[in-house]
């Protein structure tokens, strides 16, 4: 079953629940959980997502991503590899699927029974955080050791408007991860890369600076991760990468903001 490349993340398009896949992220293996082997679901509409259009016949099984989840973890134990992290990602948004808080917990429960020192991760644009049981469901899942990784790709509505193609009301989504950063433990996640030829300008790169260091202030941000475009999608070339040495810029800079108001995430550049 991972016999193939662990490079790209083709395998989830595939009916894979379970795939290993190198992340750049999280600096080496992460064995992704897809709550959608059927379609892509998502609440946002990123020009730049990597996810191909595909159907399947395929649904979602608890029991088979248990099975799945564990072999493995059993594999990659036996060929002396580390696995990084169990992440959820997969082929869309996860806090969407009404199978994510059961699939969590199994993964829980399986990463302390087979492998207590690999993080639970998920990947989220931050949308399931207005509906206050999602909300609640991930803090309580941060104070217990899950790493959430909330998207912030935009400090403008106009960029956020190029760059994710949401209904979500942009203001609210704003809100919504500074109240939880706030009483939660979260890492923000930023998308740097051109669009119709453009990068973001000046103005975004301000108000997303100043987006930032407001929520570090007071608050529980662990981290800043800011990445480029390195995977083909479906909408080439409607975005395109950034040279490595513009997105180690705005690392710099926002490292610079942040020091200035004494403030000390760590931030962290992948191009």
């Amino acid at each position: 079953m991972y016999a193939g490349s662990i490079k790209n993340h083709r395998e989830r398009e595939t009916g894979l629940l379970v795939y290993p896949v190198y992340s750049r992220r999280s600096q080496g293996l992460s064995l992704g959980i897809n709550l959608f082997p059927d379609r892509k679901r998502c609440s946002f509409d990123c020009p730049y997502c990597e996810v191909f259009p595909f159907k399947s016949n395929i649904r979602f099984s608890l029991n088979l991503m248990k099975t799945q989840l564990q072999e493995a973890l059993t594999l990659v134990k036996t060929r002396g590899i580390e696995a990084r992290d169990i992440c959820f990602s997969g082929n869309g948004e996860p806090t969407m699927s009404p199978d994510f808080r059961a699939a969590l917990e199994e993964a829980f429960r399986i990463r302390d029974d087979s492998a207590p020192e690999t993080k639970v991760v998920v990947i989220t644009n931050g949308t399931g955080l207005l509906d206050n049981r999602m909300f609640e469901l991930l803090r309580q899942s941060a104070a217990k050791g899950l790493k959430v990784w909330l998207k912030a790709d935009a400090g403008t509505e106009a960029w956020y408007r190029a760059m994710n193609r949401s209904q979500t009301p942009y203001q609210a989504l704003r809100g919504k991860i500074r109240a939880f950063t706030s009483g939660a433990p979260a890492t923000i996640q930023t998308m740097r890369c051109m669009v119709n030829g453009v990068p973001p300008a000046q103005e975004e790169e301000e108000a997303w600076e100043s987006f930032v260091t407001e929520l570090a202030d007071g608050t529980m941000l662990e981290a800043v991760h800011i990445y480029g475009k390195a995977r083909p999608a479906p909408e080439d070339p409607l975005t395109e990468s950034l040279p490595s040495a513009e997105l180690e810029r705005y690392g710099q800079s926002l490292k610079k903001r942040l020091e200035s108001a004494g403030l000390n995430p760590a931030v962290q550049v992948f191009p």
